[in-house]
């Protein structure tokens, strides 16, 4: 039997853009637009709808005592009040992404952290959205000096500390379903384990 050379310390996504002969906005939407590509493919063309996304950051809250911050809020698509991190859209011109992920936590949860660093980034839905998130890492935290007014969905925000063992089992049991949520706390355990 051959064995294949391994490839983990080379494994990487690969950038690769082909001509795209039109991109058209079908649709104009409050939050994002749907496009359609047409994209010289091979000996042909194809056609990809898709949501074409701003961009977004979640923050993985860790406190002193190893738990973590979970928030809960209705989400329409699913007809559930899941539980997340709290997170939010690259929405500002410009605005560097821990930034953007230092005023989410400060407007989901009233709070501040001393230390950042990112944690890890994902494409969300690659097949239907251009959706790149970034989840960073905040500890030292503290309460924000005021408190954010919130509206729509983010009026009623439940927010609890759970261990961060007890966020990973409820991933791992499937009673937590919310892929950015799974992702950052199975990335904090790793990172912290190593």
């Amino acid at each position: 039997m051959t064995e294949t050379p391994s490839i983990a310390s080379e494994l990487r996504d690969e950038p690769f853009e082909p001509e795209v002969v039109s991109s058209d906005v079908v649709y104009k939407g409050w939050v994002w637009d749907v496009r359609s590509d047409r994209v010289a493919y091979g000996d042909g063309e194809i056609i990809r709808e898709y949501v074409d996304h701003t961009g977004a950051v979640a923050v993985l809250a860790l406190d002193d005592d190893g738990r973590v911050l979970l928030i809960q809020q209705y989400r329409h698509p699913i007809r559930h009040r899941d539980w997340e991190l709290p997170a939010g859209l690259l929405d500002i011109e410009g605005e560097d992404p821990m930034v953007a992920a230092q005023r989410e936590l400060a407007e989901e949860a009233d709070l501040v952290a001393r230390d950042w660093q990112l944690l890890v980034s994902t494409w969300t839905t690659p097949g239907g959205n251009s959706e790149l998130i970034r989840i960073y890492l905040a500890t030292g935290i503290e309460a924000a000096p005021a408190a954010y007014a919130r509206e729509d969905e983010e009026a009623d925000i439940r927010v609890e500390w759970v261990p961060l063992s007890d966020a990973v089992d409820a991933v791992l049991e499937g009673r937590l379903r919310n892929g950015i949520l799974s992702l950052g706390v199975l990335a904090a355990e790793r990172r912290l384990r190593d």
